[in-house]
């Protein structure tokens, strides 16, 4: 199971503080003291004399901010050192080659950057210790440069480690380039292919530079997933005494990690099963009704559990990181899709829904039997019409269907959400980007000490990724067949929805996804073109996604302290030489390997099972087209009702807060995280979100208000720790077991994916039969 990580990890020194000696909330007001006393050197504002709340009202009004990150920085640390460098661009490297080479094998394995944000430090103090200290001049100038500026400091780890992010996190493009040779089978230009692929990963820096005061200025954009990382390089980094009876930050997380490592060899090889325990399905082994309520990966998961942190983790990120309130939004969210709607269009038959499966991503002939999606493309590779309307329509399973439709919902509920709960906000600050706003300690610190990145940095960027961008689709024979207005209206999309989505992710740890609204909009304007459908909607999506990510390694460098110029740089170098090594990689393996993405093969390794996705997408929304799915010639007319009321429904929320205003959970409802609550649903599955909710209940909720002072000294290093342990014992048995052809123990409780529900997935119509059910 991919497991995801948030890639950006930043921290600093605390000053002479050792944390295992005193209450964290005492330590939290003592570091506070220390930042403002920062901040009066630099002559920004006087704090001597102020009153007691003016000086708490300086601090993070987030809680479990002002509980994890230190507020005292050391600005004459080194940064960008000769260690960041090269062992940033080797991590960087290795992880997109990585990622890319096993991407593409039927077992696909994604290596975070925790591993190497973990593997890298004994590296980095192994060159502070035997690295000469020769300060090296450039004559005639007052460059200088020295291999080793001392201890191996923590923001120089910070930076590697954004360095690894960059390589980790994938490249959306390549899979244009991989359904165009792996796929359809045709040629595309290699240059026009690079410059698709580096225009769309560097497009974000542009919107990124544009709303950055909003929403990394702001003290309440705090974007919790950071705070998993801040704890980690503090463990890493501080020395902190071990109390009594207790154990240090970095014991607890060696700990834990070693004992996550040693367990998931047991869910991952020997018994795979425990990673979902579908109870019913034991029960009833014969009754696909029941096994459709049961099952854990193909139906409702009632009664079922999982033992294993990846069935927590992998396609929600850690619950541990995000905030209760928006636990609590998902979980009532996916609670009424996934056993209210769903189950009513099912079983009153809706769209006929009784004759496929109850959960499934596939696509479906009215018989039950999957689409061949090939018989609709011509040779010119364009929409074969008469091929469609003799083989028939589509047809979608009810929860798809149902869950298309709440995307469209979330959708205008992310705009509706923003203007009535942050839209007051967002125009006072906009009107102060022009003037001085007032400022907590992170933000005065980082005015103070350290100059900001140019404006015109990233308009330059900007002007010149989207110029690329338009070359890269009007050139080369116009092999991506996107003309340029599609361009433009693409970075238009991003630009518009960038700072809603970014406000809900900084706040939530959840962030509404633009791939179905952009594939319905290039759908209707311009159809039957697969490429350009799925051009458009990198150009979109991608650069929205782009965007938060440098947002949120801003926001991690603004919490600790990091230069933001030297920020930039290693975003920028990174995310051009990842893009660079996945493409190459992909291209060599497209090159050089036998029957690559072809699964028909008997014993063919190379299925690129994440890229089949991709295509079916291309061909649904590219070929087909929204139209004769969603319009007037289709059967799912009706899901676009949910516009509508995505729309209106934050509108409800807010009236309802304004005429109870002391009922405090009405604050908490955000209809765009409700109502896209399973908007990862598939690939995840219901076992995922019933495990991901009750892990969060219990830390987030129960611990976080009963225990706070364990909480605010373990939580975010337990959950950077299970990661990690699963990363590395997930890397450990692909090399060492999965390339030998052995994938796991043979038996009843063997393969992971096995929940022993083996009829779920079968259709109740009445004379429907598909081969394995009833």
């Amino acid at each position: 199971m991919p497991l995801y990580l948030s890639p950006s990890v930043l921290t600093s020194h605390a000053r002479g503080i050792r944390y295992s000696e005193i209450d964290s909330q005492t330590v939290h007001m003592e570091e506070s003291m220390k930042g403002l006393e920062l901040t009066n050197q630099g002559g920004i504002e006087k704090f001597k004399g102020k009153a007691e709340e003016d000086e708490i009202s300086d601090q993070s009004p987030i809680e479990e901010v002002a509980l994890t990150v230190p507020t005292t920085d050391n600005p004459t640390s080194p940064v960008l050192t000769f260690r960041t460098w090269v062992l940033g661009m080797i991590c960087c490297v290795l992880l997109a080659f990585l990622n890319q080479f096993f991407g593409y094998r039927d077992f696909p394995l994604s290596i975070t950057s925790v591993s190497a944000q973990i593997a890298v430090l004994p590296v980095g103090r192994f060159m502070a210790a035997t690295l000469p200290t020769t300060m090296y001049r450039f004559p005639g100038t007052n460059w200088h440069f020295t291999l080793n500026p001392g201890p191996f400091n923590m923001k120089e780890h910070v930076l590697i480690t954004i360095f690894a992010s960059a390589g980790s996190s994938g490249v959306y493009a390549v899979n244009i380039v991989t359904i165009v040779k792996g796929f359809y089978k045709r040629s595309i230009n290699p240059l026009a292919a690079w410059l698709l692929i580096v225009s769309t990963q560097m497009l974000g820096f542009g919107w990124a530079g544009i709303f950055r005061k909003l929403l990394v200025e702001s003290a309440y954009m705090w974007w919790p997933s950071n705070l998993v990382q801040v704890s980690i390089f503090r463990a890493l980094h501080e020395h902190d005494k071990r109390p009594k009876g207790g154990l240090t930050r970095m014991q607890f997380f060696m700990i834990v990690l070693i004992c996550s490592f040693s367990y998931y060899i047991i869910p991952n090889f020997f018994f795979g099963t425990i990673s979902t325990v579908s109870i019913l399905c034991y029960i009833w082994k014969n009754s696909v009704t029941m096994q459709q309520i049961g099952s854990g990966t193909n139906g409702l998961g009632i009664l079922s559990f999982g033992l294993d942190w990846a069935t927590v983790a992998s396609f929600l990120g850690s619950p541990l990181a995000t905030p209760w309130f928006a636990i609590a939004n998902v979980l009532v969210g996916f609670f009424f899709i996934v056993y209210v709607l769903t189950p009513i269009v099912y079983w009153n038959n809706v769209y006929d829904a009784k004759t496929f499966p109850i959960i499934s991503s596939g696509v479906f002939l009215k018989t039950g039997d999957n689409y061949n999606t090939s018989q609709l493309l011509t040779s010119q590779f364009t929409f074969d019409e008469a091929s469609y309307n003799y083989y028939g329509k589509l047809h979608l399973s009810a929860f798809f269907a149902s869950t298309y439709g709440v995307g469209f919902g979330a959708l205008s509920a992310t705009v509706s959400h923003v203007l009535f709960f942050h839209g007051k906000d967002i125009w006072h600050q906009t009107k102060a980007a022009l003037t001085d706003i007032k400022m907590d300690v992170h933000t005065r610190l980082m005015k103070q000490n350290y100059k900001s990145v140019p404006q015109y940095w990233f308009i330059i960027t900007l002007a010149l990724m989207i110029a690329i961008s338009i070359g890269a689709c009007e050139g080369f024979g116009r092999q991506l067949q996107l003309p340029y207005w599609g361009v433009l209206l693409a970075c238009a999309i991003a630009f518009t929805f960038t700072l809603p989505v970014g406000i809900i992710q900084a706040t939530t740890n959840q962030q509404p996804g633009l791939n179905i609204i952009t594939e319905y909009i290039i759908g209707y304007l311009y159809p039957g073109r697969p490429l350009a459908n799925v051009s458009f909607k990198t150009y979109g999506y991608i650069a929205m996604v782009q965007a938060l990510a440098f947002l949120q390694d801003f926001k991690l460098g603004h919490y600790m302290k990091i230069p933001p110029r030297s920020m930039f740089i290693v975003q920028l170098v990174g995310t051009l030489v990842a893009a660079t090594v996945y493409f190459g990689t992909a291209w060599w393996l497209l090159e050089t390997v036998e029957n690559i993405c072809d699964a028909s093969v008997e014993g063919n390794i190379w299925t690129c099972p994440g890229d089949t996705v991709f295509f079916n997408a291309s061909i649904i929304w590219g070929v087909v087209g929204p139209k004769r799915i969603f319009g007037k010639l289709g059967l799912y007319g009706k899901q676009n009702w949910f516009f509508l009321g995505g729309a209106l429904a934050p509108a409800v929320v807010w009236l309802l807060t304004k005429q109870f205003p002391n009922v405090k959970f009405l604050k908490n409802i955000n209809m765009p995280i409700l109502i896209g609550a399973t908007g990862n649903m598939p690939p995840a599955r219901a076992i995922d979100y019933i495990m991901w909710g009750s892990a969060g209940f219990i830390f987030n909720y129960i611990i976080f208000n009963r225990h706070k002072k364990w909480w605010s000294r373990h939580n975010y290093i337990l959950s950077g720790a299970l990661d990690a342990g699963v990363a590395f014992l997930a890397v450990l048995c692909y090399f060492c077991l999965q390339l030998e052809g052995i994938d796991n123990v043979d038996w009843w409780g063997g393969p992971a994916s096995e929940d022993h529900c083996d009829i779920a997935t079968c259709p109740t119509a009445p004379g429907i039969e598909i081969d394995g059910c009833p």
